[in-house]
């Protein structure tokens, strides 16, 4: 476009009534003849590729320019400047926000248009295109280009339709590679696959395979079966000759390594066919170890068949060579009879890639045991710990336990690779090797890998402080997600206490860092914005740190630090320059993630006031309802395109404004679904339409486009998956005849199936049904699905003898091992009485398991507090690990029970105080019997262990509270201002923390972030003193937390002014008891509303159709700059999409 830009503007620069000779076509060369013909028709796209292919081989000459002027003149043609301005302009648009014109174009082009497009679009070489002296980055434009949504959709139809018959095929295979590694490949339908060419070269093929292959997890399992076909098809072609012997199989070793990960969709019989020549050539090569790790879809049929056809090979498979060639294969491995222990433990040891399978961890688990049983004949568990790998993972604690603290500390190097620990395990281990190395060292520690999590917070606080700043900047910082916020807390209580803290503040990094007080963070100032880099900040923290540093430093370092944009203020963004503004404008775009509602909605009126026209389309979320007015037409599309790529909830959580928002969106799309670009288009947003425009406005072609985007939602409405589920049968028919590959694709949306429905594939497709249901959430959504796991489990293993233990027992069949593995959530239908009769060693493996059951009721509970009781003995005799490994069974203490119990450990009670569902009384108990276990009162308590004690800090009276340390709590009151107590407890907390940050009424906006809900406990004068421009930065659950008859306090204007996000936080009784000028003040803070006017918009790329004219009525004129303006169009209708 750029290029016939060009001569479009120098012709008007020419005046036609100075060409007085006559000029005809033979005059122009053939291809510009033809350019300015396209021209004249208004075939744009046409005549720009025909220029662009001209210039690439002649020169422009201003002779030239006056030959183009001259046959311009002799057609008679006129053109003005504002309508070709509006010609280009309508002509950008149309091809750029109706992507399905756009195709409709490309297919009109002939082949050298074609070709010369595919050039500038995928191998142009040039990042920046000159005109004259003004210069276009068109790489950014490219970049912009391929961001539309639905453009990647045309330019891969376009390309597999025309692309084969205009360039090579290896350009081709370039083209498709490019485009699908840049989109979501959710268009690569299998319908789409069809169309790929079935005569390609070889090498073309490999390449396109190639791609296909590293595409394979994004797409659906229907397209992957499609193209699996496709591949076949090719393969197969050799093999089809009439010499050849029928009965031998395509499936050739080059085969199976082109096929790569799609081998998995090799029929049973096939496989059995492949000849064992090819099987042992294959098996060979190195490459093939590296494929077979990658099959994590491979079923257990399939696996078994091609370790019999490796096996019958000459490759014995109780060979240790071989079996460190089967990749995943390993993971099904069923010879056991007479298995030797060194080929076990070669077998465990592979076997640690197999937590990467996408089901079948039941059988995993199985075969793992069975093999750890082998692999210790004649040995002791102490002598092969360090040989068994992830194993060990399977081992109970009681196992565990039984171990020596010099064979843990041998097996450390395996021990310190392994993954997927129960807190209980971590506890009993590093317990052990810590009690071997005596002292707690930088070193030692280091080599725990994810084991340094059951370090004790006492432990790390005995640290060396110095050894614990190594500890933090070193290796150990990767597993500082593993650590509890107390053992965080204890590790920088330490450091903090003994060092320069300017040094604690450039050691920690990350995550860690958030764990820093406030008020700490106020004993230095001589921070720079450097040593911020690479830290994650809560908000209080960013504020505090970037108005600090704001007073040294440039708004550009501070907010190329990323995390400090959670600092700035709504003040500071409206005191920035237009400039300024606009300049820094991309880093707030590329962060939206890290900013609060109250942030954004700040950024739309800033870019409202200095460029309304260039707004974003998205910021017309964050500004009031009469705004969107101004969305229609042109508009429509890049509203929608803007929208679906962000999160709606960030920019408004007003469920009102959300609704007329969506019902713009729905005007905006004319009412209905009709195809995959109207879904390319809607991005996100389509997880938020209504379940009526769903069920009626929806096509079925849209549907299937659009199943893997729903599949992303997080929130859906058991409406909408309702009426998704419609669809669903619509497209494809009763779930009898789905196949596996659609009941894969369907995935969480099984769950709106009726009972019956889901028995037929439960039947089906047992093992499918499982891997889905694991992954389902809430779980209160897929009661029935849960229900058909448990029998179609529980069925399958009917006719086994049942466990007898005691005389109550002899009827009941009790769950096993391997059943409680494969259930998950659904262990949730055995009843009280099946719990109670499991046997102690099925118990003992997956008590933590079981602890994790959402849905467990009171008796099952109680069942399995029974069953603890009867395994491990008394409870006075119970460790930590005991009882961190409960889990939700740990509710069915008594206080009496409770009072037994060893909580000496602030970690136990950590575990303990992240169970939500305590009664006032549990939680006093597990208070006093802590403080009575580890000696201590509440006024010795330090800071960790109020963190650690959390939720349960809610069950303390006020002369408890008030026995706090202000030091302790003043390092704790971040995460104290995260719970939910009562509002007689954050009375008592807002006392203390007025100690630490003075009166309520000389609190700042960091501080009103950091205590959180404490800022509930304030009275009513309190709260109407606060300047309403502090009101946006109470936290959303403080809001929550003010009593109703306080909170009708507030005045209008502080209502006004709580921001959208607070706004939305207003319950119900809160409401009630507001006056009607307080109620349109709290509408006006839900719509995102300012209480000042705005200054008039600058014109700046505003579209012409609401752009005052220039004088004379010719917009953007003055000499030479009809060039400039034309192009200025070009680049608004690039840039902001």
């Amino acid at each position: 476009m750029l290029r016939l830009l060009r001569i479009c503007f120098l012709l008007i620069l020419m005046n036609p009534a100075e060409i007085t000779r006559s000029q005809n076509s033979e005059d122009l060369p053939p291809l510009l003849h033809k350019a300015v013909e396209e021209v004249i028709t208004g075939k744009y796209l046409n005549a720009l590729l025909d220029v662009l292919h001209f210039q690439s081989s002649n020169d422009w000459t201003a002779d030239m320019v006056t030959k183009v002027m001259a046959y311009f003149h002799a057609r008679e043609v006129k053109f003005t400047p504002s309508s070709l301005q509006m010609s280009i302009q309508s002509y950008l648009k149309k091809l750029l926000y109706q992507p399905k014109q756009l195709l409709s174009a490309f297919q009109q082009l002939d082949q050298q248009q074609f070709q010369t497009a595919m050039k500038y679009l995928f191998d142009s070489r040039k990042d920046y295109l000159e005109m004259g002296n003004v210069i276009l980055d068109w790489d950014k434009t490219r970049e912009r280009i391929f961001q539309i949504p639905g453009v990647n959709r045309t330019l891969f139809l376009i390309t597999l339709e025309k692309c084969f018959l205009a360039l090579r095929a290896m350009d081709c295979v370039d083209i498709l590679s490019q485009i699908l590694r840049m989109s979501a490949v959710n268009y690569l339908q299998p319908d789409v696959v069809g169309s790929l060419p079935n005569d390609l070269q070889e090498d073309a093929f490999r390449n396109l395979s190639a791609v296909f292959k590293d595409l394979y997890d994004k797409t659906s399992a229907n397209t992957q079966k499609a193209l699996y076909g496709w591949m076949k098809e090719i393969l197969q072609k050799p093999y089809n000759r009439s010499d050849f012997n029928e009965s031998a199989s395509w499936v050739s070793a080059e085969n199976l390594w082109i096929l790569g990960r799609y081998m998995v969709h090799l029929p049973l019989e096939e496989i059995l066919k492949i000849s064992l020549s090819e099987i042992r050539l294959f098996i060979s090569y190195d490459n093939a170890t590296k494929q077979l790790d990658t099959v994590y879809d491979i079923t257990p049929e399939l696996a078994q068949a091609f370790l019999e056809r490796i096996n019958s090979s000459g490759f014995d498979v109780r060979n240790t060579s071989t079996v460190y060639r089967l990749g995943l294969l390993v993971c099904f491995y069923d010879d056991m009879e007479q298995l030797d222990a060194a080929v076990a433990q070669a077998l465990l040891h592979q076997m640690i890639k197999c937590n990467q399978l996408k089901g079948f961890q039941a059988k995993v688990q199985k075969l793992k045991s069975q093999l750890l049983n082998i692999a210790m004949q004649n040995q002791t568990l102490n002598d092969i710990l360090g040989s068994l790998s992830d194993a060990v993972v399977g081992l109970t604690s009681s196992q565990l336990e039984s171990l020596s603290p010099e064979a843990v500390h041998n097996a450390i190097a395996t021990l310190n690779q392994v993954s997927g620990w129960a807190k209980s395990q971590v506890m009993i281990l590093s317990s052990k090797y810590l009690s071997y190395e005596k002292v707690l060292s930088f070193y030692n520690v280091s080599q725990m890998g994810a084991l340094v999590a059951g370090i004790s917070t006492e432990s790390f606080y005995r640290m060396n402080p110095k050894e614990l700043s190594q500890l933090i900047r070193g290796t150990t910082s990767q597993f500082s997600s593993d650590l509890s916020p107390a053992q965080q807390q204890g590790i920088l209580r330490k450091i903090a206490s003994s060092t320069d803290f300017s040094s604690l503040v450039t050691d920690v990094q990350g995550a860690f860092f958030r764990e820093i007080s406030l008020s700490d963070l106020w004993k230095e100032n001589g921070y720079n914005s450097s040593v911020m880099k690479d830290k994650e900040l809560r908000s209080s923290q960013a504020l505090y740190l970037y108005e600090l540093l704001s007073k040294k430093s440039s708004s550009v370092e501070l907010l190329s630090t990323g995390q400090l944009l959670k600092g700035v203020t709504c003040q500071l963004i409206e005191s920035m320059s237009t400039d300024s503004f606009l300049n820094h404008f991309k880093v707030f775009e590329n962060n939206l993630h890290l900013l609060s509602p109250y942030q954004l909605n700040c950024l739309a009126w800033k870019f409202w006031k200095v460029s309304n026209a260039s707004i974003p389309p998205f910021f017309f979320l964050a500004l009031p309802i009469e705004y969107l007015e101004y969305i229609s037409g042109p508009l429509c599309v890049p509203f929608i395109g803007s929208l679906g790529k962000t999160e709606m909830d960030l920019l408004s959580p007003s469920f009102r404004k959300k609704e007329i928002v969506l019902q713009k969106v729905q005007e905006c799309l004319n009412g209905s679904i009709a195809d995959e670009y109207d879904v390319d288009l809607l991005g996100n947003l389509i997880c938020h339409l209504p379940p009526a425009f769903l069920h009626g406005r929806m096509s079925l072609k849209a549907m299937a486009a659009a199943l893997h985007q729903f599949k992303l939602c997080r929130q859906l409405s058991h409406e909408q998956k309702t009426e998704i589920k419609y669809k669903l049968l619509e497209l494809y028919g009763s779930p009898k005849n789905w196949t596996a590959e659609t009941t894969l694709d369907v995935g969480p949306f099984i769950a709106q199936l009726s009972k019956g429905e889901l028995n037929v594939l439960a039947e089906k497709f047992p093992d499918i049904i499982l891997q889905i249901a694991k992954t389902i959430e809430p779980v209160s959504s897929a009661e029935e699905l849960l229900l058909t796991v448990f029998e179609s489990v529980s069925n399958a293993t009917a006719n086994r003898e049942p466990h007898l233990t005691t005389p109550d027992c002899l009827a009941t069949r009790a769950p096993s091992s391997d059943e409680i593995i494969k259930l998950a959530e659904a262990n949730v239908y055995w009843s009280a009485q099946e719990l109670k009769c499991m046997d102690a060693a099925t118990f003992d493996k997956n008590v933590e398991l079981l602890g994790t059951v959402s849905s467990f009721n009171d008796s099952q509970l109680m069942a399995l507090k029974e069953k603890a009781k009867q395994v491990w003995g008394s409870l006075l005799g119970w460790k930590s690990y005991h009882i961190v490994s409960l889990g939700r069974t740990a509710l069915a203490l008594t206080e009496n029970e409770i009072e037994e119990l060893d909580l000496h450990s602030i970690d136990t009670i950590s575990v303990l105080s992240q169970q939500a569902e305590w009664t006032l009384t549990q939680a006093r108990s597990i208070l006093q019997s802590f403080l009575e276990d580890s000696g201590q009162t509440m006024s010795t308590l330090k800071s960790f262990d109020l963190v650690g004690l959390g939720a349960i800090l809610c069950a303390l009276n006020s002369t408890e509270i008030m026995s706090i340390r202000t030091a302790e709590f003043s390092a704790a009151v971040a995460r104290i201002g995260l719970l939910l107590c009562s509002t007689p407890v954050l009375r008592q907390f807002k006392k203390i923390t007025e100690s630490v940050f003075g009166t309520a009424s000389s609190w700042n906006g960091s501080v009103l972030q950091e205590i959180g809900t404490i800022a509930g406990g304030l009275n009513e004068d309190e709260l109407k003193a606060f300047d309403k421009n502090l009101m946006p930065y109470f936290q959303p659950t403080a809001i929550r937390s003010i009593p109703a008859e306080i909170f009708q306090a507030l005045s209008p204007e502080q209502i006004a002014n709580l921001g959208p996000e607070n706004a939305a936080m207003v319950t119900g009784s809160q409401r009630e008891r507001l006056t009607a000028s307080q109620l349109q003040s709290l509408q006006l803070a839900l719509d995102g509303a300012r209480t000042s006017t705005p200054e008039a918009p600058t014109t700046a790329c505003i579209p012409l159709s609401r752009r005052p004219p220039a004088p004379g009525g010719a917009p953007c004129l003055s000499g030479f700059s009809i060039w400039l303006c034309a192009l200025f169009t070009l680049a608004c209708a690039f840039l902001n999409l």
